[in-house]
C-alpha cells in the first residue's frame, strides 16, 4: 500500500513552554495528520539532547528527553501549580532556547517530583522494575554527573569513573533522592509518550522513530558498557566515529562517538543491540537507524585527531547483526538510512537484509550522472523524501542550488512558476514508486532557511526550529490530502454533503 507521512520533530511542535512536548499540541498534530490523510509521523530521536543540543549526541541510548514532559499534564495530576511555570521566560515560541530550558525546566520538574514521591504510584515501581537494565545506570550516571559539576564521566574521580562497586554503593546511598528524581522523569516521559502513541495509532497514524547507530562518548551507555567499545588498557577510547570529506564538509565530520568492538558484540550474540532495538520498538511502530552504512563498513578516526580527514574504513558486522535481530525479534520494521558515501557492499547489505532504504530528491540532480535518487531509478522498497532533517528546506534548496542541478530539476520535473517550483518538487516525491513518501513539515508550510532543522558540520544554532501556533490549518490538511490522494497515497476526502 502506498502511503505518505510528515517529518516533524517533537521539539518543533508549537506550544507555550519553550519547546514542543507530549501535550495538547502533539495530540492536535496527530489530528491534523489524520485529517490530511497521512499515515506516518516521523520524529527524530526522543533521547535527551547532548553536545550542540543534538538528539544524536545523547547521554543515553534508552532514555527519553525530560524537556518533552507536558507540564500541563503534571498540573492536571496535582503535581504542579500553573503559577509555578506558566509565566516563566521560556524564550519565545519561534525557536527553542535550550539555555532557558536548562535554567528553568529542572526546578519546575523537581517540584513535581517532590509532590509525586509523597504518594508514589504503583505504576512507577513497575516501570522501574521493567526497565532496570538501563534505567539504573542512567539514573546513577545523571546523579554522578550532577555531583561532579556536569563534567563528562571521563573527568570524574577514578573510583566512579571505573565503576568501583564501593563507590557505586556510596553513590546509591548518598544520592538516593537524586537517583529517584531521574527515574521519575523517565517514568513521566514513558507514561505521556505511551498515551500519545496509542492515540496516534487509534487515529491510523504510525510513529516512525529514529535511533543513532552510535552512542555519545559522554553517556551512561559508554560509562557502563566500556567493554562494548574500542578501548585501551586504561579504558580510554582509541578511535571514534565520523565520516570522510563529502557533500556536506571538506574536512569530513568528526562525531567523536566511541566505536563498537564488534568482535565482543558477536560473542554475546549481539545481545545489547537486540535489547536496544526491542526497546525502540516499544516506543515506535517503525524505527529508522541512522548511518546504516556503518553496519557494512565504518569510518574509524584516531581519538586524538581534530578532523576526519585521516580515518580508515573498517569492516562492520554485516548481515550477522540483522540475522540475530530477526531471530530474536521477528521481522523488524527498520528503515535504513543509507545516505552518504555508498560502496557496492553497502548496497548489497541493504538488499540482503531486505530493509527499505532512503531516496532524497535534493540529491538527484547532478547533471553529470543518472542518479539513483532520480524517481525513475527508485524501487518500491524505499522511503522517499524531498530532503531530510539534515537538508535545506525545498524553498531554501531552490534558492541556493547550483545552476546545473536546478536546471536539471526544472527539466526533469517540468517545474514552472505557475505551479510553484517547490510544489513541483513535492510532485516528484509523491509520484515516486517508493511505498512511503515522507515530507518535512517545513516543506508543506513553504518555509525557507528559517525552517531548517540541522546543518551538518555546524555546531551551533541547530535543532531549534518550531512551527508557529496555528500553522497546521484545516486548509493545509485539505490541500495535503488532495495532493497525496492524487498519487494514490491516501483516500480522497469524502465529498461534502450538498
Amino acid at each position: 500500500m502506498r502511503e505518505s507521512g510528515v517529518l516533524m520533530p517533537v521539539f518543533s511542535l508549537p506550544g507555550p513552554y519553550g519547546i514542543g512536548c507530549f501535550g495538547k499540541e502533539a495530540y492536535g498534530f496527530v489530528d491534523f495528520l489524520a485529517d490530511a490523510g497521512q499515515r506516518v509521523w516521523q520524529i527524530l530521536p526522543l533521547a535527551p539532547t547532548g553536545y550542540g543540543d543534538s538528539p544524536y549526541q545523547s547521554c543515553s541510548a534508552f532514555a527519553n528527553n525530560p524537556y518533552f514532559i507536558d507540564l500541563d499534564d503534571l498540573a492536571d495530576r496535582g503535581l504542579l501549580k500553573k503559577g509555578e511555570y506558566e509565566h516563566l521566560p521560556w524564550g519565545g515560541e519561534a525557536r527553542v532556547d535550550y539555555g532557558a530550558l536548562y535554567q528553568l525546566r529542572w526546578p519546575v520538574l523537581r517540584k513535581a517530583a517532590a509532590r509525586f514521591f509523597a504518594f508514589p504510584e504503583d505504576d512507577y515501581y513497575a516501570f522501574c522494575f521493567l526497565n532496570e537494565d538501563w534505567l539504573e545506570d542512567y539514573a546513577l550516571y545523571m546523579a554522578a554527573k550532577g555531583e561532579n559539576d556536569m563534567k563528562p564521566w571521563q573527568a570524574w574521580p577514578e573510583a566512579l569513573r571505573r565503576r568501583d562497586p564501593e563507590a557505586l554503593a556510596a553513590l546509591r546511598k548518598e544520592k538516593a533522592e537524586e537517583i529517584a528524581f531521574w527515574k521519575f522523569l523517565q517514568y513521566q516521559c514513558h507514561r505521556q509518550w505511551s498515551a500519545l502513541k496509542a492515540y496516534a495509532n487509534r487515529k491510523g497514524v504510525r510513529i516512525l522513530g529514529d535511533i543513532p547507530i552510535y552512542v555519545a562518548a559522554d553517556s551512561a551507555d559508554a560509562w557502563a558498557g566500556g567493554e562494548m567499545f574500542e578501548t585501551d588498557a586504561q579504558g580510554r577510547f582509541t578511535r571514534v566515529a565520523g565520516c570522510p570529506p563529502d557533500y556536506f564538509s571538506a574536512d569530513g565530520q568528526l562525531w567523536g562517538n566511541p566505536l563498537y568492538d564488534w568482535a565482543w558484540h558477536q560473542k554475546t550474540g549481539y545481545a545489547w543491540w537486540i535489547r536496544r532495538v526491542r526497546h525502540a520498538l516499544e516506543l515506535y511502530d517503525m524505527v529508522r537507524i541512522d548511518h546504516f552504512r556503518a553496519f557494512d563498513t565504518y569510518y574509524a578516526i584516531p581519538a586524538d585527531h581534530t578532523n576526519a580527514r585521516n580515518g580508515v574504513w573498517e569492516q562492520g558486522p554485516g548481515t550477522q547483526l540483522f540475522d540475530a535481530l530477526r531471530a530474536a525479534l521477528g521481522q523488524v520494521p527498520i528503515v535504513a538510512e543509507d545516505l552518504g558515501l555508498l560502496f557496492d557492499s553497502v548496497r548489497k547489505l541493504l538488499a540482503d537484509t531486505g530493509l527499505p532504504g532512503m531516496k532524497v530528491l535534493q540529491f538527484a540532480f547532478d547533471p553529470s550522472c543518472d542518479s539513483e535518487y532520480l524517481p525513475h531509478n527508485h524501487t518500491e522498497n524505499c522511503v522517499v523524501y524531498p530532503g531530510t532533517h539534515d537538508n535545506a528546506t525545498l524553498a531554501e534548496w531552490l534558492a541556493t542550488a547550483p545552476k546545473g542541478e536546478l536546471a536539471k530539476a526544472k527539466a526533469y520535473l517540468g517545474l514552472h512558476r505557475g505551479e510553484g517550483f517547490a510544489a513541483g518538487m513535492l510532485r516528484g516525491v509523491l509520484a515516486s514508486c517508493g511505498k512511503l513518501a515522507v515530507v518535512p513539515a517545513a516543506d508543506w508550510l513553504g518555509l525557507g532557511a528559517e525552517g531548517r532543522i540541522n546543518t551538518p558540520g555546524v555546531g551551533q544554532g541547530n535543532w531549534q526550529w518550531r512551527a508557529k501556533p496555528g500553522a497546521f490549518t484545516p486548509a493545509l490538511a485539505a490541500r495535503m490530502r488532495r495532493t497525496c490522494a492524487l498519487y494514490g497515497r491516501c483516500e480522497a476526502a469524502p465529498e461534502a454533503a450538498e
